[in-house]
């Protein structure tokens, strides 16, 4: 008769099974984590490689063009007929097309006119002072000429420092000075002034006109578009970080593990250091001809008033950070009391700036009073409730004031996002968005 065996399992061997399971499970949820973390910064990094690899095509056709305007202004040197014509002065048109060149058209259409108008402008007046200097003749004539570069130099010069005049004509007015210097001491050494003059001022056209030909007419690069897509760029990019910053604020309570990635922050710490680009290129857009979309004195100075706005919202943006790293941590229950208010207003928060970047992208009125602006100032009534002192009571370690602050940074956002909204509604009137 055959009997049965029976092999028993000591405990320990059991117990070590049954706890084996468990970190099993955490593993998978790990792998997950990091699988999504992976992804995220893949695209991440797909979509930055896309956008230097445009960038370096254009700088690449720009490098060409630059190179053609050079050979064909050279070709008035290298022809004889061409050289008979302007002689020594067609180093002024080479010149010209190696300082008014620029990456962008419309600063070569203001270099370019600005360097026109001060050619003309300096150039008329110091045919002028020379002439008279000229008939007067003598001792006299050095002193003319002496006196007269030193006044013309000094209100010159004085007219540079004025805010308005440096930022739109800096470089005129410092040619009409090199012009000026140019022609009036030149003058002395020569019978013909006026010809001088008209001879320089033409090469000066030439180069001009060839700059103008091949910047606007081959691949140009407008300043106009790259201030457009730069601002509707950096709506998108406060809206990732908003949901960025809350999935990292709740799944550290999740994880029971603090979040200290700054990848939620970077296109914030981008956009609080654009000022100066975003005033270089609305400068440059205002000089562009009609092209595309936008037509003439188009509001460029809402783009500005919007980028200050943005700036102002990534700064409370950055803020957040502090919560993150924060050492004192809400509790996971107090976190939970929260976690479904603050991810709505973080969901409408992110929402808001994509409907309206879009709306400028687009060139398209988006629904500011009658559906953007109610709903934000509707969660942030409900999220004003969180922080009464019904729902905190007596505020006795840092628990409940990590969490008061957390939720007081969301209502700060909300607010700033309904300024952004305005700013957007005026650049919609101005700009004159279509409605459909």
């Amino acid at each position: 008769m055959g009997s049965a065996v029976v092999v028993s399992i000591p405990e320990e061997i059991q117990d070590q099974r049954v706890t084996d399971d468990v970190p099993v499970d955490q593993n998978k949820n790990k792998n997950k984590n990091k699988t999504a973390a992976v992804n995220k910064f893949r695209n991440l990094f797909d979509s930055t490689r896309d956008r230097i690899k445009k960038q370096d095509m254009k700088k690449i056709f720009h490098s060409i063009k630059l190179g053609i305007a050079l050979v064909v202004v050279s070709l008035l040197y290298l022809l004889n007929p061409l050289y008979k014509q302007v002689g020594d002065n067609a180093m002024w048109a080479i010149m010209t097309v190696i300082v008014v060149f620029e990456f962008y058209a419309g600063a070569t259409l203001s270099k370019g006119l600005n360097r026109g108008l001060g050619t003309i402008f300096g150039g008329g007046l110091g045919c002028f002072a020379g002439s008279f200097a000229q008939d007067v003749g003598g001792v006299a004539c050095a002193s003319i000429i002496g006196v007269s570069v030193f006044v013309f130099g000094g209100i010159a010069t004085y007219l540079r420092l004025i805010p308005s005049i440096k930022k739109k004509y800096d470089y005129g007015v410092m040619i009409s000075i090199l012009t000026f210097n140019l022609v009036v001491v030149s003058g002395m050494r020569e019978e013909k002034i006026m010809a001088l003059a008209r001879e320089r001022l033409s090469t000066i056209a030439m180069g001009f006109a060839v700059c103008i030909f091949i910047n606007l007419l081959i691949f140009p690069a407008w300043a106009s578009d790259e201030l457009h897509h730069s601002t509707v760029q950096s709506f998108h990019n406060l809206a990732n970080s908003i949901q960025g910053c809350m999935e990292d604020y709740f799944s550290s309570a999740d994880d029971k593990k603090k979040n200290k990635s700054d990848a939620s922050f970077s296109s914030c710490k981008a956009i609080l250091n654009t000022k100066s680009k975003e005033e270089s290129l609305a400068n440059f857009a205002k000089w562009e001809p009609w092209h595309g979309k936008f037509g003439l004195n188009y509001p460029w100075n809402r783009y500005l008033q919007i980028g200050e706005v943005l700036r102002e919202l990534a700064a409370t943006v950055l803020s957040i950070k502090g919560c993150l790293q924060s050492p004192r941590q809400p509790t996971s229950g107090m976190r939970e009391a929260i976690k479904e208010a603050c991810e709505m207003g973080g969901s409408s928060i992110a929402w808001a700036l994509k409907e309206l970047g879009e709306g400028i992208k687009n060139m398209k009125r988006c629904q500011i009073e009658g559906v953007i602006v109610p709903k934000l100032k509707l969660v942030r009534q409900e999220m004003s409730g969180l922080i009464t002192p019904s729902k905190l009571g007596v505020i006795e370690n840092g628990d409940e004031l990590a969490m008061a602050s957390f939720v007081f940074l969301i209502m700060e956002i909300l607010e700033k996002v309904e300024e952004v909204a305005r700013e957007v509604e005026e650049l919609e009137e101005a700009g004159r968005f279509r409605t459909t």
